[in-house]
This record gives structure tokens, sequence and C-alpha cells, in this order.
């Protein structure tokens, strides 16, 4: 896309404080999003989470995916103040290892009448270091994405001192819980405060489903007219490797799940239906492979290990470790069913669900009925979904899809991936590159992929 004359780039600060090397969940989005921007002509800055704090207090770091991010990003990561997750007392300082109870009581002070979350350095942060940036050359518009909502704040605080407009994307739900369906805080909380302010200057908001949207648009009536969806997707350069997966006509068939397993999903009624279904001649042989992390730290890994009943002669299932984004296409085609695990409410999509459709195999559903991922799922012509989460109705679905599998032919297949398509990331990602665009000053609205030379100098900064 040439740019015209006289036109610049334009140039967007993006507040993604999981961005790769990290892994959480909301990481992938965050990286699609950045490189679909450089992939339409912007001019890219993202300020993240240190990597200290992924690798030393999340141990969670991919450095494969970090190999993904386009070389055109620059990438800043600002610091952050680990009083909340510091426990050990040799590296408290002078004030806090001297008087603890005072050193407590002054940050949750600080949360309450500051920012409360306790990312919200980070998000002070990055305003100073935005604000740097801004002077050598301005920023046109600022995307933040959450959670942590300590980038809606700070992309607030940015516009407030620079007059930039903001664009903010709930890849995750702030004030709802996703859970239970009812307010993750209690009246009064600071956040229900913040969430209405950040909202009010936005110019505009995306969210991953309409039933998010809808809930946020009944509780702030005034910025409805700016909310917008926009669904996660599938990644081209992920997905397309599964397509010439060979079908298994015999020999055991390999239901498996990709994805972190945490301890909010229905583990144990994914166990039980799978064991019911192996009841049945067709499935006896079966086996589940988990492919993934075990939590998103550590420390519950044990717990979660057993509750899947992973490497038991008798279960059936198998858990084979954590997969990097690299290498997803792998395990897709050595996979004949996949299966849909979730927790949560009708609010829930999950990215890996549009990843899954891409691959034509036929899924199976184990998460309480009505969720927002069913609107996805749909017309997806081989989805098989338990009527409950009952372990019978589990098991039924698994041996449907099962069947499917074994019988599955070219033109069902084809039929299935034309579904995934127009969840490409390229598609799904557009309104909002649109949105983004239509804040721009005349100077940049035009502009395509022209590269000044602050703009290279930018990106050996992020090189090195």
């Amino acid at each position: 896309m040439g740019a015209e004359r006289g036109a610049r780039r334009p140039r967007v600060l993006y507040l993604a404080f999981y961005f790769p090397p990290s892994r959480a969940s909301g990481v992938y989005r965050a990286r699609a999003t950045a490189n679909h921007l450089v992939s339409r002509g912007w001019d890219v800055t993202v300020c993240a989470a240190p990597v200290d704090f992924l690798r030393d207090v999340l141990g969670s770091v991919d450095t494969d995916l970090a190999a993904t991010v386009a070389p055109e990003i620059r990438v800043e990561r600002p610091a952050l103040q680990r009083f909340a997750w510091e426990k050990d007392v040799r590296r408290y300082g002078r004030f806090r290892r001297n008087l603890p109870r005072t050193a407590q009581k002054l940050y949750q002070l600080g949360q309450r009448l500051g920012f409360p979350e306790h990312y919200a350095s980070w998000g002070l942060a990055s305003v100073a270091r935005a604000l740097r940036l801004h002077r050598r050359r301005r920023f046109d518009v600022v995307l933040a994405t959450g959670n942590p909502f300590a980038s809606f704040a700070a992309a607030w605080l940015f516009h407030r001192l620079t007059g930039v407009p903001y664009v903010l994307d709930y890849r995750d739900s702030w004030t709802l819980d996703l859970f239970t369906n009812g307010p993750a805080f209690p009246a009064g909380h600071p956040a229900w405060a913040w969430e209405r302010r950040v909202l009010g200057r936005a110019a505009g908001v995306a969210f991953v489903n309409d039933a998010l949207r809808d809930w946020h648009a009944r509780r702030y009536p005034a910025v409805a007219d700016r909310m917008m969806v926009v669904p996660n997707g599938w990644d081209p350069d992920v997905a397309t490797a599964a397509e010439a997966a060979p079908q298994r006509t015999d020999g055991p068939l390999r239901f498996a799940y990709l994805g972190t397993v945490t301890r909010v999903q229905p583990i144990e009624e994914l166990v039980g239906g799978f064991a019911l279904a192996r009841g049945h001649a067709e499935l006896a042989d079966a086996q589940l492979h988990i492919h993934g992390h075990l939590g998103f730290n550590p420390n519950g890994a044990r717990d979660l290990l057993d509750r899947l009943g992973a490497d038991r002669p008798d279960t059936g299932v198998r858990y084979r470790g954590p997969v990097s984004k690299t290498e997803v296409a792998s395990v897709y085609e050595d996979s004949d069913v996949l299966v849909f695990l979730a927790g949560g409410s009708k609010y829930v999509t999950s990215g890996k669900i549009f990843e899954y459709m891409t691959t034509g195999r036929p899924i199976v559903s184990v998460h309480a009925p009505g969720i927002a991922a069913e609107e996805v799922l749909a017309d997806y012509p081989l989805w098989f979904r338990a009527r409950s989460l009952e372990p019978a109705d589990v098991a039924d679905a698994m041996l449907r899809a099962g069947r499917a599998a074994r019988e599955l032919d070219p033109a069902q297949r084809a039929a299935a991936r034309r579904h995934a398509d127009r969840y490409a990331r390229d598609l799904t990602l557009a309104p909002l590159e649109a949105r983004l665009r239509s804040l721009l000053p005349a100077s940049a609205a035009g502009a395509g992929a022209g590269v000044d030379r602050a703009g290279v100098e930018d990106r050996d900064h992020a090189r090195r």
C-alpha cells in the first residue's frame, strides 16, 4: 500500500502488557493486532511487560512466539513495581524490611486512591515512556488492550496530557465476572469509577463478542454508539500448515485438547465423559492427549495433572506438555477430534476455537451450554455439542465426533474450512484498523507503508 505524496505513516502507541514472549492467553490477539497494523502501513510502538517479570515471576515465556513478531515493531518494556509479587524478604527495600505493616498499608492506600490494580506502576511508567517518544515524533492514536486494565488508565492519562485519541480493546472483562455473570467488584469499588472514566473519553471500544458488547452498552449507554465487536480469529502463519493433515482410517482415534488447562475448566466432566466413551467398542482404544501448560504459573500444575488423571494406563489420558505457537500445526496433524474445553458463562468465546475450525476436524464442546463460543460454532458442520456437562452427555458427543472422524470426506472438510475462513485474522481485525484510521489527522490518514529515517532509527533501537 503506497503512501501518497506528502503523507507520513500513521503512528500508533499500543499498550499491551501481555505481548511476546509472554504466553498468556491474550498474547495471541495482541501479537496479531500489532502485526496486522504493520501490514497495513502503520508505525507501531508497543509498551509491554518487562521480560524479567514474565520469566522470574510468572514463569511464562515463549521465545519461539517472540520470533513471529514483525521486525518493524518497536517494543518498549516500562518498569513494573513488584510489591504485590515479592515474597522473598531478602529482596525487600529498607523501609519495607523495617516497617512491613506500614509499607503494606501505604501500598493498599495507593491502590484505593490511585488506580486499583497491581499493574498501576507499569501504566504510569508506560505514560512516562510514551511522552518521551511523543516529544520526538507524535503518536496519532493509542490502542490499549486489557487485562491488565492499567493499560486503559494509561491510555486515558496520555490522552488527557496530549489530546491523542484512544481506542480500548476488551479482550477480557474488567468489572463483569465471566464465571458468575455477576459483578467482579463490590459496589463503591474504585474500579467502577475508573471504568466509567476511561470509557467516557474513549474514541472507540472493542469487545470479542456480542454478549460482552451488549452488557457494557446497557451499563454505559452514553458510550454504546462507540462500541463494536472485533471477534478473535485464526493466524494464517500457524493454521495453514495443518491443511494437509491426513485422515486416520484405522487404529486408535486420537482426541486432543490444545491450550492452557486452568482450574475453572470442567476437567472432571471431561475425564468422566471420556471414560464412559471408551466403554463403547468404537472408542475402546481411543486416547485423549492434552497439549499445553498446566495453569499460568507452576504452582498449581501438580493439582491439575492429578485432576486430569493423566498418564494412568486406565484413563487413556496423556499429558504431552507445552506446545509453542510455532508447533501448533503438528499437533493438529496428529489429531482426529479436537476437544474444546472451556470454563465460564455466556460471555466466554475463547480464541482457541477459531484455530480449531481451520483444521476441518470434528470438534467436541465440553462446557456449560449457552456460552458465546456457540455463536461462532453454530454453523461449523463438524461441531458436536454435549447437551450438558453430565458425563453421559459428554460421552455421547465424543462418540458422534469419533464416528464423524472415521467417515470424514473431503467435501465435509472443505465446508468446515469455508466456515473458518470468515474468521481469518486479517478479516476480523479490519474493522478495528478502520476505526483507528478514522481518528488520524489528515497528514497521516492516507499514508501507506512509507518509511522515514526516524522510523528506521526506532526499529534499530527495538532490535538492540
